[in-house]
Order: C-alpha cells, then sequence, then structure tokens
C-alpha cells in the first residue's frame, strides 16, 4: 500500500530529506520511501516511483511529505517514527548560531563579508550572484542551471570589478588555505591551481600533498569557463592573480581542451609568467603546450608530480610508474586475467567524478576502441537513458552528472546509487573489470567507502558462485588528513576485495595491463 503524511509549513533542507529517503527505505517493511518539500519536482518523483496518491496533489512548496510503499500501518509508523529521528539528529547537529536566510541579513551580521558561496536554485542564482557583485563580494556560484549567457554577464562584471566568479557549477575550491565546497584536506605550500574541474583539482591537490608539496590557492573557475561563449575569463583572470601571487612559486592548470582560440590565449599569458607553469588540458594537445615552453601533463596524477617537481627544483620527467613497482603490477595484472571466463571480456567504470570518469576514458580509449558513456569521447557512443536502461560493451558512467542527480544528492553525498549498480553489472557474464573511484574528503560522505565496499562483496560473491572472476579496481581521491581518512578508506575498499591503486591514472593503467594479459 501507498500511504502519504502532509505536514503544513514546515521546511527543511533539500539534501537532508533526499538523504532521510535513502535511509527509510531501510526500515522493514517498505520496499520505496520519498519525503521532501512539496515542489513540482518532487511531487512528479513521487508519481514516477509509485508514490502517487490523490493528497499529493495537495501538498503544496511550503508543505514536508512522507510518502511510502509499506506492507501494513506498523510499517508506516514505523517510517515515520524513523523520520522524525532522523530529523531530530540533524536539528541536534547544527550550531545554535543565527544564520541569515538573506544576503542583506548576512551583511548586518558582517560588513566584511568578502566571499559568498551561492547553493541555490539555478533559475535564482544569477540574480543572487549579481547582488553580491553589486556589494563587491566575490562569488564561488555551486548551483548550475544557469545559462551561458547569464555565466558571461556575471563573469564580465566581476572581470571589471577585479572580483571571482568561481562557477557556475564549481564545486571545488580552497582560498586563503580555506576549502569550499569538495574540497580535501592539504597542506600550505607555494603550488596554486586554477582548474575547470572540480575532481580534477581535487586529485592533483591530493596527490600534491601525499608528494610533500603544498597549496597555495586552488580557483575553480566552472566547467563552461574555456568554451569560446565565455572566453575563459576567469581561468585568465585567476591565472593572472597567481602570477602576481608572493606565495605561488609554482601554477598548475586544469581543463578539459579549451576552444583553441582560448587555449592560445591562456597559454600566451601563462608563457610570460615569470613563473613554471603546468597545464593539464585532459587528453589535449601536448605539442601545443609545450610549444609555448610550458610543462604539459599527461595525465592529473602527472601534473601533480611535475608541479611537485619543480615547487623543490627538481628534474620534470613523465610519471607513468606504478607505486607498486612494474614486476609487482604486471604480476598482479597476469594473475587477475587468468582467472577470467571466456565470456568475460568488458570494462564498466562507474565515476562519482565527472572528471576522473572523463580521464580514465580517454587513457583507455586507444585500448578499449568504443567506449559508451553518458558524458561520451564520441556522440556516436552516447548512451541513452544511463541511470534506467543497461550498460553496453564497455561502459564508462559519470554518477555525477544531471540525469543521476535529478531528486538526488551529488554521488559524493550519497553514493548508494554508483553501490547498486556495481551490484547489477556484476551480474553481466560479460563484465570483467568493473572501475570505481572514491573521492573523500570535505562534502563527501562521511564513509563513502561503506555502501561500495558492500557492493564490492556482494558482485565479486554472486561473479565467483557462478564460476567467474570479478576484479574491481579503484582508486581514492583524498589525503590523510580528510575527515574520513586516505588509508582507512584504501583498506576498507581492500578488505571488501577490491585492488586499490593510488590514483585514477594508476587505476586505469593497471586494468590496460590486465587486458593486454587477456588477449
Amino acid at each position: 500500500m501507498v500511504k502519504l503524511e502532509i505536514r503544513k509549513n514546515a521546511y527543511y533542507d533539500s539534501v537532508t530529506l533526499m538523504l532521510i529517503s535513502k535511509d527509510i527505505k531501510k526500515v522493514n517493511g517498505i520496499s520505496e520511501g520519498l519525503v521532501g518539500m512539496g515542489t513540482d519536482l518532487n511531487r512528479e518523483i513521487a508519481v514516477n516511483i509509485g508514490l502517487a496518491t490523490p493528497e499529493l496533489e495537495k501538498v503544496t512548496p511550503n508543505d514536508f511529505f512522507v510518502a511510502v510503499q509499506c506492507d501494513d500501518e506498523t510499517a508506516f509508523e514505523a517510517a515515520k517514527k524513523k523520520v522524525d529521528q532522523l530529523l531530530n539528529k540533524k536539528s541536534e547537529s547544527k550550531e545554535a548560531d543565527y544564520h541569515p536566510p538573506t544576503l542583506e541579513g548576512a551583511i548586518k551580521i558582517d560588513s566584511d563579508i568578502n566571499l559568498a558561496v551561492i547553493s541555490v536554485p539555478g533559475k535564482h542564482a544569477a540574480d543572487v550572484a549579481q547582488s553580491c557583485l553589486d556589494r563587491d563580494i566575490n562569488v564561488m556560484l555551486f548551483s548550475d542551471n544557469v545559462t551561458i549567457e547569464e555565466e558571461r554577464a556575471l563573469k564580465e562584471c566581476a572581470y571589471k570589478k577585479e572580483l571571482l566568479v568561481m562557477g557556475p557549477d564549481c564545486g571545488t575550491a580552497i582560498i586563503n588555505h580555506v576549502p569550499l565546497a569538495f574540497a580535501n584536506v592539504v597542506r600550505a605550500g607555494d603550488i596554486g591551481i586554477v582548474a575547470a574541474s572540480g575532481t580534477g583539482t581535487q586529485e592533483v591537490s591530493s596527490i600534491i600533498d601525499q608528494l610533500g608539496g603544498g597549496i597555495s590557492q586552488v580557483i575553480g573557475t566552472g566547467g563552461r569557463d574555456l568554451k569560446k561563449e565565455i572566453g575563459g575569463i576567469m581561468m585568465k583572470f585567476g591565472l593572472d592573480a597567481l602570477i602576481n601571487d608572493p606565495q605561488t612559486n609554482v601554477i598548475t592548470l586544469i581543463s578539459k581542451p579549451p576552444a583553441k582560440e582560448i587555449a592560445s590565449e591562456i597559454l600566451t599569458l601563462a608563457s610570460k609568467a615569470g613563473k613554471p607553469v603546468v597545464v593539464c588540458f585532459i587528453g589535449g594537445d601536448r605539442d601545443e603546450i609545450e610549444a609555448f615552453s610550458l610543462t604539459a601533463a599527461i595525465s592529473l596524477e602527472d601534473a601533480a608530480h611535475k608541479a611537485v617537481a619543480l615547487s623543490k627544483g627538481e628534474a620534470v620527467k613523465d610519471y607513468v610508474a606504478f607505486t607498486m613497482g612494474e614486476a609487482e603490477a604486471e604480476a598482479l595484472a597476469k594473475e587477475h586475467a587468468s582467472k577470467m571466463a571466456k565470456s568475460q571480456k568488458y570494462v564498466r567504470g562507474f565515476y562519482t567524478g565527472g572528471t576522473l570518469c572523463d580521464e580514465a576514458m580517454k587513457l583507455m580509449l586507444s585500448k578499449l576502441g568504443h567506449i559508451y558513456s553518458n558524458i561520451p569521447l564520441q556522440p556516436e557512443d552516447k548512451l541513452n537513458d544511463a541511470r534506467n536502461g543497461k550498460s553496453r560493451e564497455h561502459t564508462f558512467l559519470d554518477f555525477g552528472d544531471d540525469e543521476f542527480t535529478v531528486g538526488r544528492p551529488h554521488p559524493m553525498i550519497d553514493p548508494s546509487l554508483r553501490a547498486e549498480r556495481v551490484i547489477t553489472d556484476g551480474k553481466d557474464p560479460e563484465c570483467a573489470i568493473i572501475m570505481v573511484d572514491c573521492v573523500i574528503g570535505y562534502g563527501s560522505h562521511e564513509n563513502p567507502a561503506g555502501d561500495l565496499a558492500d557492493a564490492v562483496k556482494t558482485a565479486k560473491a554472486e561473479a565467483e558462485a557462478e564460476g567467474r572472476h570479478l576484479l574491481v579496481v579503484a582508486a581514492v581521491c583524498g589525503t590523510e588528513g580528510d575527515p574520513q581518512c586516505l588509508s582507512k578508506t584504501q583498506k576498507q575498499l581492500a578488505d571488501a576485495g577490491a585492488v586499490v591503486l593510488p590514483s585514477n591514472a594508476q587505476a586505469t593503467r593497471f586494468v590496460g595491463r590486465v587486458l593486454t594479459n587477456m588477449e
């Protein structure tokens, strides 16, 4: 039966409610559940997952509702009790300090505010950002669904006022050693980063920390900044800021390959920096970068190694090694290849970080040929209905893409949907290898390896019961200082049966070795 409770004029934030929706499904007798505010989107989601009732039409955006598919009234009462427990726990964990609901209220409390992190629905985000710029406040625009015309107008305004607009859809920054949104605990140092990539930045900054280097500033730009329509406004502004920053001695630029004319402008400016500049245009033209006498990176990990080498005054070389050693990596690859059944031939990559997914595909493309994806490298490899459909041959998915996040938190906050896909594809007799990332740090789930480790155990056990050997290869992005702890997270996944590599690039190279030994 479907049961619904409506609580009039009760407000809770959407991320809290989406996480509670996940938890109430674990209550005995509950097969499906949704808690949320009565927005058009949430009511549509309720209908789509089979929780529609006539009363649902009466819910307004100011109302909170609990809708469940349950066995009986007892299960419904248990679900409501669980919701109340979780809401009370969330309320008790909040600080007692006043949190002003408006920008004007915040300014009244602290007139010295100089940076605002904005996370509101996309249709309102540009107006809020403009209000900040009008008050000479720098902006980190976490919101997405901002039009490209709005983005350009905001950035042109900011550039004239010498202010930052990081975003839209900017998930990572570290300003004056303060981590913002999804960021990691990294030591202070002399390496500055300007990046149009969130998880790419996390990967580079975390590896820099692991290598003993440190970060001066991390300036995010948002993923569209280097498109022709925007013109790289914030990449150029951020690069100029780091050129003039006395605390920054080495600069690292991270992005997917920009529009050609924009790349030329960025590289020209970088070549006049008077400081070493490492450029990681993921999958881009190395020769083009080196023609400007800049240091080209062949992977995110390589960018980190080269930045640290330059910071320490050491020789720079391509990093394509395995931390475990070449002989050990080859022996391990042969061992896993030898256990595969004849039917097994495909690789599946399931990522919570979009840039990590993109990098893995680019590093694997020559080996795999076609890679089907919701963020394909080629238009013909677009996987339609990736959320509800099946994988096709070699399939790599970005679970942070809009298709997967409608009505759900980002997978770095709630990784359960990706974990479910590991189990589902593990049942495929043609699936040989599943590749996954695990991103820790501020903003991420308190234990993102938890659901993933359980899924790895289940998938491997089910494959073994059917006479197949399922290889799961994982890379953890983070540091020892992160709340979840790098080594603890790595051990959790290794104990579940995954082969854990120190970086996304090493994980990809290792999978290539396994495939070579399977030929």
